[in-house]
């Protein structure tokens, strides 16, 4: 009988090595598709705070109450992930995906004509259920959609398109509110993820949606079986836990600076308030260009770990310099960005060492199991990197994240190097 890591090798997913490749116009489609999907996904969750000066008025609420419609829908997405994996494996992503952005986009066009705090808090665990269907869903259908050789630049665009729906969220719903009001401004924002999920079934057939829909002309062999252990046993596998712990590190490490980088600038280096918030836009920007030329990187080369490994060493000496020496602005602009593009280079091959490990007909469990670290990363970080900033020793904070970052390496060279053929 053969031992765990020959099952893991010998059943790992064989459409990275399909004989018929399909056409780039259908790759891009695809990407495209897939991409918007995942920009509302990232939009909606940003959607609500540049609001809650008003809310705070309208609902007689403390801000305490409205961070916790934020806790809600981050917490529901987080349980239902892996919920949401399995049935994409068993019955197919691509519907469960339509579905999934449905119904968040009713949610919240629903949220314009909530009469209280009460109905937003129930529309907003609704919401954040239905955001659970991304990752398994998107993962599973670029992986059983995109030929091979444009594999990378797909995980580098799908996370590109969510970086986009975070950048864009707030003017657009400040626009919005400007000209026609918090609650039309919502309403519309709904009614925009229910066309995409619309426009997303008319296209349906182009997304490949389970690897029982791919075809190659290569014969089965035994190997190829799919193997009963693809429950929970494959899920607590080394190779799965290790990159669990990849993305709740990377998730720790990139909430610490997006929530209290602002802080720490001011209170390490005096940094005004404005120019540190220009800072960390910087860095935002650069994580997003470094996510596209990660995804070019990617597809030249079988060696995610190491791309992995040397974005991660970067952006650890590059943060622990900011806390022990004293710059002036202009370098602390350009040592962010520069750190913002290594960061965000990591991410496709992130997932594309998840991709490596994963068996076939698991890879919605697989990417629900471990993109809940993301969900790990976001609770622990604000309150442990909050205390720290409490203490006013703010330069334990890049070194936290540092060392963060180095602990993050671990993870990737635990992992199996690359798919077996």
């Amino acid at each position: 009988m053969p031992d765990e890591n020959e099952i893991m090798t010998s059943t790992l997913n064989p459409i990275n090595d399909q004989s018929q490749p399909l056409e780039k116009g259908t790759d891009f489609k695809v990407i495209g598709l897939i991409g918007v999907a995942h920009f509302f996904s990232h939009f909606y969750i940003y959607l609500l705070p540049p609001l809650f000066p008003f809310l705070k008025t309208v609902f007689d609420v403390s801000y305490t109450e409205l961070g916790f419609l934020l806790a809600v829908f981050s917490g529901t997405t987080g349980l239902t992930q892996i919920p949401f994996g399995f049935l994409v494996d068993k019955f197919g992503a691509k519907f469960i995906l339509i579905f999934g952005l449905a119904i968040e986009g009713i949610a919240f066009t629903l949220m314009g004509i909530a009469p209280g705090y009460t109905m937003v808090l129930v529309l907003m665990i609704v919401a954040g259920a239905a955001n659970g269907v991304y990752h398994p869903a998107d993962y599973a259908i670029l992986s059983a959609s995109v030929s091979k050789d444009r594999m990378g630049r797909a995980f580098s665009l799908h996370t590109f398109a969510g970086y986009a729906g975070f950048a864009v969220a707030g003017p657009i719903i400040v626009f919005l509110n400007m000209y026609f009001g918090w609650r039309l401004g919502l309403a519309f924002c709904g009614i925009a993820g229910l066309g995409t999920a619309i426009l997303l079934m008319f296209y349906s057939r182009h997304l490949r949606h389970n690897s029982k829909s791919v075809s190659t002309n290569a014969a089965p062999v035994e190997g190829d079986k799919i193997p009963e252990e693809h429950g929970l046993k494959l899920l607590f596998s080394f190779p799965i836990l290790m990159c669990l712990g990849f993305f709740a590190l990377l998730s720790l490490g990139s909430t610490g600076i997006a929530s209290f980088l602002i802080v720490a600038l001011g209170q390490q280096h005096g940094t005004d308030v404005e120019i540190a918030t220009l800072i960390l836009s910087t860095y935002l920007v650069a994580s997003a260009v470094g996510v596209l030329i990660g995804g070019f990187v990617a597809d030249r080369t079988q060696k995610h770990n190491l791309v992995a490994a040397v974005c991660f060493l970067s952006t650890a000496i590059i943060i622990a310099s900011i806390g022990a020496f004293s710059f002036n602005v202009f370098l602390i602009f350009v040592l962010m960005g520069l750190m913002g593009v290594m960061h965000g280079a990591i991410m496709p091959s992130r997932d594309m060492i998840v991709r490596s490990v994963t068996p076939d007909g698991a890879f919605g469990k697989v990417f629900g199991f471990v993109t809940s670290g993301f969900s790990i990363g976001g609770i622990i970080a604000p309150p442990f990197f909050g205390w720290i900033l409490d203490q006013s020793e703010p330069s334990y904070l890049f070194f936290g994240i540092a060392a963060i970052m180095l602990c993050s390496m671990t993870t990737v060279f635990t992992s199996p190097r690359r798919r077996a053929n």
